[in-house]
């Protein structure tokens, strides 16, 4: 993924929010802030239990939108 790609994503994100608040788990920003930190530390076991090739200690846009997709459904 590349910075164009994830900038395009943050703008479908962010209307999604606008567009769909209801299906997010996490609608404050100290929520979504407090999953964004648990999803962090579980994302390499959501990597390996789906089979992902990726390494979450590999910091990359990728795995960027993962974690941002992740905490706004992340209990």
């Amino acid at each position: 993924m590349t910075r164009k790609e994830f900038i395009e994503f943050i703008k479908e994100f962010r209307n999604d929010l606008e567009n769909n608040k209801s299906e997010w788990e996490n609608q404050t920003l100290e929520n979504f802030l407090e999953a964004m930190e648990r999803y962090t530390e579980d994302i390499q076991g959501y990597y390996d239990n789906f089979d992902f090739k990726m390494n979450a200690d590999e910091p990359s846009w990728e795995n960027f939108m993962n974690i941002l997709i992740g905490s706004s459904i992340y209990e």
